[in-house]
């Protein structure tokens, strides 16, 4: 992909913005617990994340990545799961390096900014304000804003509107294999990260056209390109 000025740049939150595994395990864990289940590893919880709460959840009910049907204690889980995540939201997780300052770079070059995550809504603000990171972003939307959430391209599309601009001329910033193929079929330009869940080369080796930087990085990039735009 050759790097573009976004009229507005959108970014994934977990795992992209915020390493969030640790505390999202724990939750999981005593949601386990609570039903006299065995716990799951950080490992793969980070292998799990990236389809929204519910899923995660599911998956460590079953014991693995791929389901074809939910467990038959998944709403007893996840009940448990938002008791247990509100008490653990940021007892362990952390702002990826780099992330602070490239949205401080793009909020001043006055760029829109926008989070679209497959997290509830009732985690997704309080994150972010607890980390410092609410004052960058006019819209936020969350895993339960809409009927669906990524893969869909739905979610990504609504913020670009809420922010008045054409996904086209919009950039996500993601992580994961729901990123890749939301933005894809959002048809939004996608760079990702050289982190997050579950992090490998395997999950863009079918989208090469996406590009990779940590935020900082391309917000020196897109600074850059400012620049040469204004200089024209």
């Amino acid at each position: 992909m050759t790097l573009f000025y976004p009229q507005a740049v959108l970014f994934d939150l977990d795992g992209t913005l915020v390493d969030s595994a640790p505390d999202l395990t724990t939750a999981v864990n005593r949601s386990l617990a609570d039903l006299g289940r065995p716990p799951i590893t950080e490992a793969q919880a980070r292998a799990w994340i990236g389809n929204g709460a519910r899923r995660l959840v599911a998956r460590a009910l079953a014991g693995q990545r791929e389901i074809d049907a939910e467990p038959a204690q998944t709403e007893a889980a996840m009940a448990a799961f938002f008791h247990h995540y509100r008490d653990c939201l940021v007892q362990a997780s952390r702002v990826y390096d780099g992330v602070v300052e490239g949205l401080a770079q793009l909020a001043a070059l006055e760029c829109p900014m926008a989070v679209v995550t497959n997290k509830p809504g009732a985690f997704t603000l309080p994150l972010l304000e607890a980390l410092g990171l609410e004052r960058f972003f006019a819209v936020r939307v969350s895993g339960d804003t809409l009927a669906v959430k990524k893969p869909d391209p739905a979610p990504l599309l609504h913020a670009a509107a809420q922010l008045g601009v054409a996904a086209g001329q919009s950039l996500y910033v993601g992580d994961s294999a729901a990123d890749r193929d939301a933005a894809w079929a959002a048809g939004m330009p996608m760079v990702r990260v050289p982190y997050g869940y579950p992090g490998d080369e395997a999950v863009f080796a079918d989208h090469p056209a996406a590009m990779t930087l940590r935020v900082d990085a391309l917000a020196a990039r897109l600074a850059a390109l400012g620049a040469m735009h204004d200089a024209v």
